[in-house]
């Protein structure tokens, strides 16, 4: 499955304004969304292991969540500010979900290249936006941020 850097851009725009809703809740700025491959939102999210004190409510698995049961994830795209953590990764595998797009990998970089080795489909933008999203918070609230990243 290819996805154009222009649909990419679009779909992103979803997963950034759940980053800032995550952000405005006093939680930290990651969100997530899962696109059918024709271009249908399935299921949005943002990370809340802050604001739900759940460690496992990351931005991905509420994006998937909200997706409900499907068939099948191959004709799936996630979308994400931040490349995903093992944890994310791991869900991207399990389900085999066909394709990821990534905001940004330069504040951290997690599985995104185990998953492109296993046949995942990997888009990484390089947003400038997301990258500032995620300074920002880092700066603002490194105790939070360290605790999320399992440092």
């Amino acid at each position: 499955m290819t996805v154009s850097t222009e649909q990419a851009q679009e779909w992103l725009t979803v997963a950034v304004a759940e980053a800032r809703l995550g952000l405005a809740e006093g939680g930290i700025p990651i969100g997530a969304a899962l696109f059918g491959v024709d271009g249908e939102l399935l299921g949005r999210g943002h990370n809340r292991r802050v604001q739900d004190g759940d460690p496992s409510m990351h931005a991905e698995t509420a994006a998937f969540r909200a997706a409900g049961r499907l068939r099948g994830y191959r004709d799936t795209v996630m979308v994400t500010t931040l490349s995903p953590c093992w944890y994310c990764s791991g869900l991207v595998r399990q389900f085999g979900i066909g394709h990821v797009v990534i905001g940004e990998s330069t504040t951290f970089t997690g599985g995104h290249h185990w998953l492109a080795e296993h046949g995942t489909g990997i888009t990484l933008l390089d947003d400038p936006g997301c990258v500032r999203l995620m300074t920002d918070f880092i700066a603002a609230r490194p105790d939070l941020w360290q605790e999320d990243i399992g440092a």
